[in-house]
């Protein structure tokens, strides 16, 4: 797959660190994309967040970033959030379709597509079916808040 354009980056990205190859450190960069685009998601309280692995199945792009929202401007909010953050980090856009309706936005950043869907449009389409036989990344752990500690039965709330 070709580069993504991108202007310079504020960090460098791991596969510079570790001095990767060059031919890994392009996957290590879209796979620096999309967990900056997933984190961005969550950041805006998306659901069901996804991260499809397509490098061996599609020459389109090497990640698919899939999440859910609840209503069309929480759809909106996420994309707006998850492209401002990826500019942020140096990242172009390539192209965002759907903004306006906020039913289902694909924004495309070359190596990784975003799909940030209203629930029930995500349940219709079904691309995580679509894309049933690829692999799935797993999200760090530290992208999730830690959950909240339970009350015990017998504490009173006033």
């Amino acid at each position: 797959m070709t580069p993504n354009p991108k202007t310079t980056q504020k960090t460098e990205s791991p596969a510079a660190l570790a001095n990767v190859p060059e031919d890994e450190s392009q996957d290590l960069i879209g796979l620096d994309m999309a967990f900056i685009c997933a984190k961005a998601t969550l950041d805006k309280k998306a659901e069901k967040v996804k991260v499809l692995d397509l490098r061996n199945f599609s020459s389109m792009a090497d990640y698919f970033v899939v999440c859910s929202a609840m209503s069309d401007k929480q759809v909106q909010a996420i994309c707006n959030h998850v492209v401002v953050e990826m500019k942020s980090q140096g990242f172009k856009v390539l192209s965002v379709e759907g903004l306006q309706e906020g039913r289902w936005v694909l924004i495309d950043f070359g190596d990784v597509i975003v799909h940030v869907f209203l629930d029930a449009i995500r349940d219709y389409y079904d691309i995580e079916g679509l894309w049933k036989h690829v692999g799935r990344v797993t999200l760090p752990s530290e992208f999730f808040a830690p959950a909240a500690t339970p009350i015990p039965a017998n504490t009173k709330l006033n």
